[in-house]
């Protein structure tokens, strides 16, 4: 078999996203909330975050980080249509990724430049994705999928072909661990660092100490590789 080129993801973005080692996912309700979480978020060492277009303030909140807060890795989650993927080409995203496998949204961040990440959880949708020319693939819903266990065998098969992936659905400092000492993982997915609660309180600190902590944790495993 021939090598299976990837297409949906640059070098670039694939070495920013494996040191940043965790993309803090959010939902952002208010406005006046994009640039003090995503602040709080590099104080505490995370720079890359996964900004889903759940709510209808989301794309403006993306402008305003992208114009204050530079440091930050862009990327954009629930990327579900063409026209969103446009959407979030428009407003300079580094990256984005979905919960499913959709080739045609695929085809389209490959046609547009946008690394992207799909989602999988089975055989069927590894396959789907390879076919579309994806070697970073979202692995959702993680825990209840059957976490790392189910990870490694399911791609056991596909292994020499050098996937990596990143977890999301479930995972949380408590768990963190199991993922990140995986050569499969390139970063980890973590929607418990910045709490939909924790940003509606303006809970900057709280929500800076979640992100030291993993940042810490992610360094603890990695000097020890």
């Amino acid at each position: 078999m021939q090598p299976i080129t990837q297409k949906a993801m640059t070098p670039e973005i694939i070495k920013k996203i494996d040191d940043s080692g965790v993309i803090a996912v959010l939902v952002i309700d208010e406005l006046k909330h994009a640039v003090p979480l995503a602040k709080a978020l590099l104080k505490g060492g995370v720079d890359s975050i996964e900004l889903t277009l759940r709510t209808p303030v989301a794309l403006d909140a993306a402008k305003l980080i992208k114009n204050e807060v530079p440091e930050i890795t862009l990327g954009f989650g629930t990327v579900l249509t063409t026209d969103q993927v446009k959407a979030v080409v428009d407003l300079g995203a580094d990256f984005a990724v979905a919960p499913g496998c959709n080739p045609k949204v695929i085809a389209e961040a490959i046609k547009l430049g946008l690394p992207f990440a799909p989602g999988i959880m089975t055989p069927t949708d590894i396959e789907m994705a390879l076919e579309e020319g994806c070697r970073v693939l979202k692995y959702f819903p993680a825990e209840t999928s059957g976490g790392m266990d189910n990870l490694k065998n399911m791609v056991a098969p596909y292994q020499y072909l050098g996937l990596k992936f990143i977890p999301l659905g479930g995972l949380n400092i408590n768990n963190a661990r199991t993922y990140l000492e995986s050569p499969l993982i390139t970063a980890i997915g973590g929607s418990w660092i910045a709490k939909s609660n924790l940003i509606h309180d303006e809970n900057w600190e709280a929500i800076t100490n979640n992100a030291q902590e993993i940042t810490d944790l992610i360094k603890n495993i990695r000097s020890k590789k």
